[in-house]
């Protein structure tokens, strides 16, 4: 008999629902379902420019994070490139190389978690068009510095884009976080992934964005998809960007907990590392896969990487209690 799941811990989605207000523009949006959205989505561009303090010509909006890389990946892409990233990253890489065709290029991580940045580098060549950094890293939660990414930025060749994947980057207090704007306007061949999809909770609604230069952004552009953000994702988002405050003390909230969890974790003898995302990264040797057995067994669905590691989405305080119960008892 299947143990039922209490607790889903495997996405890295946000604990909560979406706040009233924005339910309320939601709701609103379905009452218009009969007609069509904007056929390319020009306002959610303009507010979305106005509120990260870039022009609009700097955005391109799309179908979630991974939507952009896609349009991404294929405005730049050609059968046979090259696609660089660290391995083990998000899943969605590897598929979106396949998709347009290119050659992907894994890179190991270092053995503690951290994208190697010098063996990218080494690994660019004529053919590479495209290398992929996670900052939070997927799945391990580890940072790229902002000097670390400024000296690999200046390295890199300009006929390489750079894809910069911060979908985790709410949920990271360090000091050392990256300036994107400065970035962007030295570095042409720079793209930035955003998504409403974490921080926002927003998963369901599908919703990411890209911020780079307007050259770039115009490639990327001309892959966008007509009518492909619906009218309530997009009411959705507005209303979630004027409720930037209260969203934000969600944050604050799951970070708290976050750290509350390393720390308990820390305690029952795990070695878990610094991470910045909304997520906590117990790996090999730990006993990772006796720890996915016990979680199972507590009903709390997390993501297992047999062999690697162990993904634990931060969830409600609950939820949290149950992963620390589940693993007091291995080891």
């Amino acid at each position: 008999m299947s143990i039922p799941v209490l607790h889903r811990l495997a996405l890295n989605e946000s604990p909560y629902p979406p706040l009233p207000s924005v339910r309320k523009a939601m709701q609103r949006a379905v009452a218009e379902a009969h007609r069509y959205p904007q056929f390319y989505p020009d306002d959610l561009t303009e507010r979305i420019a106005a509120w990260c303090r870039v022009p609009p010509d700097h955005v391109v909006v799309g179908n979630g994070s991974v939507g952009v890389a896609l349009q991404l990946l294929r405005a730049v892409v050609e059968r046979g490139d090259a696609m660089a990233y660290s391995w083990r990253t998000f899943d969605a890489y590897p598929l979106l190389a396949d998709m347009v065709g290119a050659r992907p290029v894994p890179v190991p991580l270092s053995p503690e978690g951290h994208q190697d940045l010098g063996a990218l580098l080494a690994m660019l060549d004529h053919r590479t068009r495209v290398v992929v950094l996670c900052s939070p890293h997927n799945p391990t939660g580890s940072l790229v510095t902002a000097d670390a990414l400024s000296a690999f930025l200046h390295q890199v060749p300009r006929h390489v884009t750079v894809l910069l994947d911060e979908a985790y980057v709410e949920f990271a207090r360090s000091t050392s976080l990256p300036d994107t704007s400065m970035l962007l306007g030295a570095h042409p061949n720079l793209l930035v992934l955003r998504t409403f999809s974490k921080a926002y909770g927003l998963a369901a609604l599908r919703v990411g964005y890209g911020l780079g230069g307007s050259d770039l952004v115009a490639r990327i552009r001309r892959n966008q998809l007509p009518f492909g953000i619906n009218a309530v994702a997009a009411a959705a988002v507005k209303a979630s960007l004027r409720a930037d405050g209260e969203l934000r003390s969600r944050v604050d909230t799951v970070v708290a907990e976050r750290e509350r969890l390393r720390h308990e974790l820390l305690g029952l003898g795990w070695h878990v590392r610094p991470g910045h995302a909304n997520s906590v990264w117990l790996a090999a040797p730990d006993p990772i896969d006796e720890g996915a057995a016990a979680l199972t067994d507590a009903g709390v669905q997390a993501r297992h990487y047999p062999g690697e590691g162990l993904r634990l989405t931060v969830g409600s305080r609950q939820a949290n209690d149950a992963v620390l119960a589940a693993l007091a008892g291995v080891g």
